[in-house]
């Protein structure tokens, strides 16, 4: 498996049973610690949604669903959520949720165009977020301060599960450095996005990474977005304000960085029409959730998701997703990670 990393000298640091109650117990403390420091109430979600509502999230914009019809409606399509981005803000409607207030769920989906590596997987479980807003909040500042409370709830994460664990050793930084992804790449021009994201963070050890969706200077965007969640970012007199972005760690174990949020302010009708012009793809107009945008029955939002088997991976030191996590890998891939010390559930 070419896209394989094998740490040399890789030892988990705990066994099968204490992975499982490390597990449980992270999810346990992160999920109080981001309730506390976001006032959100948690939901049930969907596994799946109907096709043909605008609900479920494209991501890049290219990946495929998985879908299935429903024999007791017709053979109507359902798709398999990508993430809930637009569910939670029509849910935060029907629930008439207050400014300052917001829900968080637990997120299961099936990326079956994923490409698998130590930290890629078909399956994907996210502590899916979202916050109601006033329209003076939709600010980089706004953004800014909540990447910090969520920042904070993972310090407070890893100090926990060390606590548990003497063999585990806090690495993350005290402090998360923000930055532009315009100013990244002056910073490394001759760089791709992906080595540009690695050399920052090896550098301040937690990153945010401000402004992605949109084209920079170079003609490129840092990453792709759909047009239809996240507001990219918008120019003001001093340069680019950002309204979106990932937050990124150094992870050592791997020597490399990892994304554990991706997260944003959402369109409001402003920047949905900007940005689906950009992208060619007005007729989303016509959908059901757009229109309930365009016809202002939605609230303004900021939200996002932050992966769990991926978080529970870096706060336990592991070298693979599958370690914490029970999905389908490729045969060779399951040899591979068996030789190298790396037992995948």
């Amino acid at each position: 498996m070419s896209k394989l990393l094998k740490p040399e000298g890789y030892t988990a640091l705990l066994d099968l049973c204490q992975t499982e109650q490390a597990i449980k117990q992270i999810k346990d403390f992160f999920l109080c610690s981001l309730s506390s420091e976001l006032r959100l109430r948690r939901v049930t979600a969907p596994l799946f949604v109907l096709r043909g509502l605008g609900i479920n999230d494209d991501l890049n914009g290219v990946e495929r669903p998985v879908s299935f019809p429903i024999k007791d409606m017709g053979d109507a399509m359902a798709e398999v959520v990508h993430s809930l981005a637009k569910w939670k803000r029509l849910t935060l409607a029907e629930y008439k949720t207050r400014p300052g207030y917001g829900i968080v769920t637990d997120m299961n989906a099936i990326r079956a165009d994923e490409e698998m590596d130590n930290v890629h997987s078909l399956y994907v479980d996210q502590w899916d977020w979202e916050r109601v807003l006033l329209p003076g909040d939709r600010t980089e500042a706004c953004l800014r301060r909540i990447v910090q409370k969520i920042y904070n709830a993972i310090l407070r994460t890893e100090f926990d599960i060390c606590e548990a664990y003497p063999q585990l050793q806090p690495f993350l930084p005290e402090d998360i450095r923000f930055i532009h992804s315009e100013e990244l790449l002056q910073m490394y021009p001759d760089k791709t996005p992906k080595e540009r994201e690695h050399l920052i963070c090896q550098k301040h050890g937690a990153v945010f990474v401000i402004g992605i969706g949109g084209k920079l200077s170079d003609g490129h965007e840092h990453d792709l977005r759909a047009p239809d969640y996240d507001d990219w970012s918008t120019r003001n007199d001093s340069g680019y304000e950002g309204l979106n972005g990932d937050l990124l760690v150094w992870y050592p174990v791997l020597g490399r960085s990892i994304e554990l949020s991706s997260m944003g302010i959402r369109v409001d009708k402003e920047a949905l029409l900007r940005q689906l012009a950009l992208q060619g793809k007005e007729e989303r107009r016509e959908l059901y959730f757009h229109q309930r945008l365009l016809s202002d029955t939605l609230p303004l939002t900021i939200g996002g998701g932050i992966g769990q088997s991926r978080l529970c991976m870096v706060l336990l030191h592991k070298a693979h997703i599958g370690e914490t996590q029970a999905s389908i890998w490729p045969d060779d891939m399951r040899r591979e990670c068996r030789a190298a010390g790396m037992p995948l559930i």
